[in-house]
């Protein structure tokens, strides 16, 4: 009886081996298993995502940006002395000339300063003229020497020819002739001194007249000065357009360089464009340029980039070419395309909602006929508005995804429904 328990107990330590051996063995091949199976893709619902397909051809590069329309001819009217508003005979909106009044000040101090530099001018004036008159009688006494002296020595010359006769014929003693020759000649250099004289008076006058008309000139000039000083107290818009801005208020004093208001030419606008710095640098004058009114497409150029940076942004002159919409105005905001270069056979997809220019960024690839994506990466090379260039890791034909992913950054695999 022992010995048949002893081979039971052997039955079933074997059997007890074996089924653990094979659990063992079950335990591998289903960790195994785990272990290959991928973990399950999250759904995604295909309306919600953007998708293009890679494409090869011509790509037109553009940059965008947005800004206001503002007049080409501006004319901003400040103060050139102090004064107080006393009244104002239009308001903004109106069209003027270059002599429309836009205000009317006072300034008593500035009218008083114009009559003193009037009465100070007509005194210089005077005192120039009297100057004039006074050198003038002394150059015709002066003239009269000369003539004096000349009929002086005329005559002496005509006597010494007459002695030089008579003493040819020995009417006259030799001692009368030499003194009719000597006196001959001291009356010709006394002719010459006189003229010399004159000479020296005549341009004393001219320096001494100068001289005082430099005063005359000086005060003048002073009278000019507070003329137009009292002229400016009326606020003239200088050129023809519309008023756009008129920041005073009667009664209110404004000081030297205070702005009074704003004119322009309604008719002559540019756009302002406000460009991100980061896709200025390919801008230059010259390009072709769309500006969007929202009443209508405008073509233009690019006149002007500023040479610096606001706010991260570029300030770009767009010169409008063709013909304003209805309803363009100052100020008026718009958005304008510039079309930077056009690439020849390049490859190129949607621009994605992130991701820089050449730069390298993941993106989802369509499979398995559009119901999976799987991540891959891609090497972004020139960008425009709407496009981007690929230089690796897409071909052509493949659709990826556009829009924002960053929702499955912890997936690889994404599914479509």
């Amino acid at each position: 009886m022992d010995i048949a328990r002893i081979g039971q107990a052997e039955k079933r330590r074997k059997r007890n081996i074996l089924i653990a051996a094979g659990g063992l063995v079950l335990i591998g091949v289903i960790f195994l298993a785990l272990r290959n199976i991928q973990p399950a893709a999250p759904p995604v619902e295909r309306q919600t995502v953007w998708i293009d397909t890679v494409q090869r051809g011509s790509m037109l590069r553009q940059v965008r940006g947005s800004g206001t329309l503002v007049p080409v001819d501006v004319r901003w009217i400040s103060a050139s002395v102090e004064g107080r508003v006393e009244r104002i005979p239009n308001l903004p909106g109106i069209t003027v000339t270059p002599e429309t009044i836009l205000l009317e000040m006072s300034n008593p101090e500035v009218e008083q300063n114009a009559l003193e530099a009037e009465a100070k001018l007509k005194g210089t004036e005077a005192d120039r003229d009297n100057l004039r008159a006074q050198l003038d009688g002394q150059l015709l006494n002066q003239e009269g020497q000369v003539a004096q002296a000349r009929s002086a020595a005329a005559q002496a010359r005509l006597q010494a020819d007459a002695n030089e006769q008579l003493s040819k014929d020995k009417l006259i003693p030799e001692i009368t002739l030499k003194i009719s020759l000597l006196k001959a000649e001291e009356l010709a250099k006394q002719v010459l001194i006189e003229v010399d004289k004159y000479k020296k008076t005549e341009n004393s006058a001219k320096a001494q007249v100068a001289a005082q008309q430099s005063k005359v000139d000086q005060d003048r000039g002073l009278f000019e000065l507070r003329r137009r000083q009292v002229d400016s107290l009326k606020v003239r818009s200088g050129i023809p357009g519309v008023l756009q801005e008129l920041p005073v208020q009667v009664g209110q004093r404004v000081t030297p360089g205070t702005t009074l208001a704003r004119v322009a030419r309604p008719e002559r606008l540019k756009a302002q464009l406000r460009i991100p710095e980061t896709q200025a640098k390919d801008v230059a004058v010259g390009q072709k340029a769309s500006i969007d009114t929202r009443n209508g497409l405008v073509d233009g150029h690019v006149a002007r980039v500023a040479p610096s940076v606001s706010e991260g942004t570029v300030l770009v002159d767009v010169a409008l070419d063709g013909a304003l919409p209805q309803g363009a105005r100052t100020d008026l905001s718009v958005d304008g395309t510039i079309e930077i270069e056009r690439l020849e056979n390049v490859l190129y997809v949607g621009r994605p909602a992130y991701g820089q220019a050449q730069s390298k960024i993941e993106m989802f690839k369509l499979v398995k006929g559009g119901k999976e994506a799987i991540r891959v990466p891609v090497w972004l090379g020139r960008s425009s508005v709407n496009t981007i260039e690929i230089v690796k890791g897409l071909n052509v034909g493949d659709q990826v995804i556009l829009s924002d992913t960053s929702a499955q950054d912890s997936y690889d695999r994404i599914r479509l429904n």
